[in-house]
């Protein structure tokens, strides 16, 4: 049970790279669908947005690890 549980545990800088790359990804595609469906500044407003939400997600994750790896917390 603990390696399952392992899984959904972020440990490394690494793994908080490769999750925020996959965001990203989701957010850009997300992004693309806002700027077809509300053409001009609206879309671009929430095609930032999601962005801008992968940005705030990834430094939250780096600091959680950070802090994680700092005082050893399992």
């Amino acid at each position: 049970m603990k390696k399952f549980a392992r899984l959904f545990q972020i440990k490394t800088k690494t793994e908080v790279f490769l999750i925020t790359y996959a965001l990203g990804l989701g957010a850009a595609k997300r992004g693309e669908a806002y700027l077809m469906q509300y053409p001009g500044f609206g879309g671009k407003l929430l095609f930032l947005c999601c962005l801008g939400a992968v940005v705030v997600a990834a430094a939250k994750m780096l600091q959680a690890v950070e802090l994680q790896q700092m005082f050893g917390v399992d």
